[in-house]
């Protein structure tokens, strides 16, 4: 039985998390997931994975599309062959462990950018952030990071819509491995479809910002969403 009301007042995350991801490129995830986990966490991953569908087909839709479609292949290819290792994790883990492992990942990735190391956008690391994404983002639906740290320092309007493209195909890729089997119900999709007007909003809102972003304002952006998510994460497991 789905509790509507709080299916519904879980919007409000999806509409903030709608908006951050509409401005940087990605972030929805980042945002909500905590406070579905906390009110629902029935629905996770597969209601915020259904979501993962509708922004990306707005964006690619109705904004100029950019997309690095070397860094796109490369990606998914690292993301089709690790998300049965991410359905392995939802069938055998516990949240609490998913959680602490995604947020190490999240963090010590965010360390290395801030160091003297310069992370270049090349095949071998766009495959290993869309591998790491095949499991933490079937998951625990948050995947988006790595490959937009790989991205980081390209031109906001193609990270914005490679990351679109990476998260459109890699959310069929995931659900479609988590409805064979077994770990995707009729709630997730029905209360992740009943997000979708929320999304919508958030896109909307977001609109005046997209155009005022240069790139390092974007780079600064997606280290500070990188940092919440790790930190927000282990919040999750260890307080909640």
């Amino acid at each position: 039985m789905i509790d509507w009301p709080v299916v519904l007042g879980l919007g409000a995350a999806l509409f903030a998390g709608a908006f951050v991801q509409s401005s940087i490129g990605f972030g929805m995830a980042v945002v909500a997931a905590p406070f579905i986990v906390v009110f629902a966490p029935d629905l996770m991953p597969g209601a915020l994975l259904v979501t993962s569908f509708s922004l990306p087909v707005v964006q690619l839709g109705l904004a100029p599309v950019d997309i690095a479609w070397r860094s796109l292949s490369w990606a998914l290819l690292g993301r089709l062959l690790l998300t049965p290792v991410g359905v392995a994790v939802v069938a055998l883990l516990s949240v609490r462990s998913i959680s602490v492992i995604v947020a190490v990942l999240i963090l010590l990735t965010v360390a290395t950018s801030l160091t003297s190391i310069r992370i270049r956008n090349t095949p071998g690391t766009a495959v290993a952030a869309g591998s790491l994404a095949g499991i933490t983002g079937t998951a625990t639906s948050i995947g988006g990071p790595f490959l937009a740290l790989v991205l980081q320092h390209e031109k906001p309007n193609r990270v914005r819509s490679t990351l679109a493209a990476f998260f459109l195909l890699g959310a069929v890729i995931s659900t479609s491995a988590l409805g064979i089997a077994g770990e995707f119900t009729q709630h997730q999709l029905l209360s992740g479809l009943a997000w979708i007007p929320f999304i919508l909003l958030g896109y909307a809102a977001a609109a005046p910002l997209r155009s005022r972003l240069d790139t390092e304002r974007l780079r600064r952006a997606v280290l500070g969403f990188c940092v919440v998510a790790g930190v927000s994460i282990l919040l999750r497991a260890f307080v909640f």
